[in-house]
């Protein structure tokens, strides 16, 4: 595993993002670990965080991207934190995007603010987690209304959790399949239970992935 990965499982549990215990996800799972992108709270963790994926995207994309769009309310700073970031360490000058939840109705009114798409941007979206892909499904109509011909491959997150749903596959590949993007993590779950395993016990989160994940 490369060391900024490692990096990037300590720094969030030292901000208490990823804790371990015992906890109650949404779809009703008891997990042994939890991943809350919200306790980041502080500029210099924002900072910190936007290389972090900064990293990732130029690993996987290279300079090949015109625009970061970053789904309301959590993609918002990520977007900002990984356009800022792109451009101290890679001198890239990408733009961000986000929505608002609901369309303004005066000034320059619509649903987007910041660079808007064009049929020929090469957009990427960037998260903190997926779970069912809601997200995805809500954003890509609200860039093919202003821009239908615009690309858009690539979404990039901080952790895959790596589990199946209802259907028995993952929403990563559910995304590839109806959408054709791929989605990239920062880290997997296998990447935390590599680097976790001097420092607490790893066998409930081996459980869990063998019961839920792929």
């Amino acid at each position: 595993m490369e060391q900024y990965k490692r990096d990037f499982i300590d720094f969030m549990v030292s901000c208490g993002v990823l804790t371990f215990g015992d906890f109650l996800t949404k779809s009703g799972r008891k997990t042994p670990y939890f991943i809350n992108t919200g306790n980041y709270k502080t500029g210099s963790q924002l900072n910190r965080l936007g290389h972090y994926y900064a990293r990732c995207i130029y690993d996987t994309v290279g300079d090949k991207l015109d625009l970061l769009f970053g789904p309301a309310y959590k993609g918002i700073p990520l977007a900002v934190a990984a356009s800022s970031a792109l451009y101290e360490d890679y001198n890239l000058d990408v733009g961000y995007c986000f929505n608002r939840k609901e369309a303004k109705d005066h000034g320059e009114g619509g649903s987007l603010v910041g660079a808007k798409p064009d049929n020929s941007s090469r957009v990427v979206i960037i998260e903190d987690v997926i779970t069912a892909g809601t997200s995805i499904r809500e954003t890509i109509p609200l860039i093919k209304a202003i821009a239908p011909e615009a690309e858009i491959r690539y979404e990039f997150i901080s952790v895959d959790r790596m589990e199946k749903g209802i259907a028995g596959k993952t929403a990563k590949a559910e995304i590839k399949e109806e959408f054709g993007i791929e989605v990239t993590a920062i880290v997997t779950v296998k990447d935390i239970i590599e680097h976790m395993s001097d420092k607490i016990d790893v066998e409930p989160i081996k459980r869990y992935m063998e019961q839920y994940c792929e």
